[in-house]
């Protein structure tokens, strides 16, 4: 059984921790220290990845080396930072729930994740469950582009199958399905002149890239696929009409044949309905990161609704329209399922996580290192 006590305590300690994107410096060293202070054979690094992505951090890699050698190495990752508002958070508990004081994020979204980690490695260790290695991945700038996971040096991953902590609603979810996203940024060139002069002798820009707007498939395409307008610059005054205007959008497919599909339709949009109209685009396509989809029979899926059932979760099965880290580490050859760890309204000062959800995420955790120590590699 886990320390309820002390796995709150340290969720409380953590949140209250300001952890921005790219400034998870306090919070790792934090976290370096606790695992070190376990005991047992493990091994904690840092890479270089804070160098990488301009931040002041590193992705922090741990290895606990197991008592049970034929068991496959699993690997339990979750990431450090948090969206803002995060600085200054007053973590509240009532009634079983605990929210932030109102004014920030409560960092549930992922310090559930975290401390649900640092307590199974915790009591493993302290009731010398016998288990195979195990390694630990807390990543740095997942929110805003999983940046973290996509410049680790993929070698860095040593396990067999992995799970991240990382998705909202009640332990015993398993996220099997996600999608891929593309970013596609386009840049709409008319012609500029005097509004009130001479506005026959300019191509409003604006203009141009609404017409264009106006025909693209966007929002829901189908039950795997979306579309997203998502910032639009142009312009500079109201007497001058705008020659440039530039529009990032995305494109998600948990199908790589449909993502592709749907980034050509909206790449061949813009630059006809533009064309047709006497104006010019540039258009990039950033493939952002792939798809990944998990059978049940998956071992990696197996153990996790097993180990939940052990427990007593409800168990479900589901896709998402979100990334994770998990999307990164799939396409590193590391099969890696999300799972839910409680936590509700993230990315708003509405967030909150039920105190149980907390413990029984904890719990399948632990029990996942359990069960893993019987399978074989």
């Amino acid at each position: 059984m886990i320390n309820q006590q002390r796995l709150l305590a340290e969720f409380f300690e953590m949140v209250k921790i300001k952890c921005s994107t790219r400034a998870e410096r306090e919070v790792a060293d934090l976290i370096k220290k606790r695992l070190q202070s376990y005991g047992g054979n493990v091994t904690v690094t840092e890479d270089n990845t804070g160098e990488k992505i301009g931040g002041n951090c590193g992705n922090i890699i741990a290895y606990v080396k197991g008592s049970v050698a034929s068991a496959p190495v699993v690997m339990f990752s979750a990431h450090m930072d948090c969206v803002e508002p995060c600085g200054g958070v007053e973590p509240v508990l009532k009634d079983g729930i605990i929210t932030s004081a109102g004014n920030t994020v409560l960092g549930g979204d992922d310090k559930a994740g975290v401390v649900a980690i640092m307590e199974a490695l915790r009591v493993a260790h302290e009731q010398k469950i016998p288990h195979g290695d195990i390694q630990i991945v807390f990543t740095v700038a997942e929110e805003g582009g999983l940046n973290g996971s996509k410049n680790m040096d993929p070698k860095a991953l040593k396990a067999d199958f992995g799970y991240a902590l990382d998705s909202s609603g009640i332990p015993g979810k398993i996220i099997v399905k996600a999608p891929g996203q593309n970013k596609i940024e386009v840049v709409v060139t008319g012609k500029t002149a005097h509004a009130g002069l001479a506005p026959e002798e300019g191509l409003n820009a604006i203009v141009l890239a609404g017409k264009a707007l106006a025909a693209i498939k966007e929002g829901r395409i189908d039950e795997e696929t979306t579309a997203n307008i998502g910032i639009i610059k142009g312009g500079g005054a109201t007497n001058i009409v705008p020659d440039r205007v530039e529009i990032i959008c995305e494109a998600r497919s948990r199908n790589m044949a449909k993502l592709e599909a749907q980034t050509k339709s909206m790449v061949e949009t813009f630059e006809q309905v533009v064309a047709a109209n006497g104006g010019k685009t540039e258009i990039s396509v950033k493939k952002a990161y792939g798809p990944y989809v998990l059978s049940e029979n998956d071992p990696v899926v197996k153990l996790a609704a097993q180990a939940g059932s052990a427990v007593g979760l409800p168990i479900t099965m589901e896709g998402t329209g979100g990334g994770s880290d998990a999307n990164f580490f799939n396409s590193y050859g590391v099969p890696t399922a999300v799972l839910a760890v409680g936590m509700s309204k993230v990315h708003t000062t509405d967030e909150y996580i039920k105190e149980a959800d907390l413990y029984s995420t904890a719990e399948w955790v632990l029990e996942l290192i359990k069960q893993a120590a019987a399978l074989k590699k």
